[in-house]
C-alpha cells in the first residue's frame, strides 16, 4: 500500500499549505477524512468531487493509518 500512497498522496508546501492532498488536486487527505467521518460514501465523494477516483479515497485511509502507526493517542477529558 505504501506505492499507492507515493503514487496519489502529495506533500508540497506550495499546494494548500503543504497538507497531504490527492497529488495534482488541491483535495486534501483531511478533507476526505472529514467527508468518511460525516458518513458520506464513497460514491458520494466521487460525484462530488469528479477528477477523484476510489484508488485516491483508500489511499488517504492508508496515509491516514500510516500517519498514526506508533503514536500515542491520550483523550484529554473535556472540561
Amino acid at each position: 500500500m505504501m506505492k499507492e500512497i507515493n503514487e496519489f498522496i502529495e506533500i508540497n508546501p506550495k499546494v494548500m499549505f503543504g497538507k497531504p492532498v490527492i497529488r495534482g488536486t488541491r483535495i486534501t487527505v483531511e478533507l476526505i477524512l472529514e467527508k468518511l467521518s460525516i458518513g458520506e460514501t464513497f460514491e458520494m465523494i466521487l460525484e462530488e468531487h469528479p477528477r477523484l477516483k476510489r484508488e485516491h479515497i483508500l489511499s488517504a485511509l492508508a496515509f491516514a493509518a500510516s500517519s498514526l502507526r506508533g503514536e500515542i493517542l491520550i483523550p484529554i477529558p473535556a472540561a
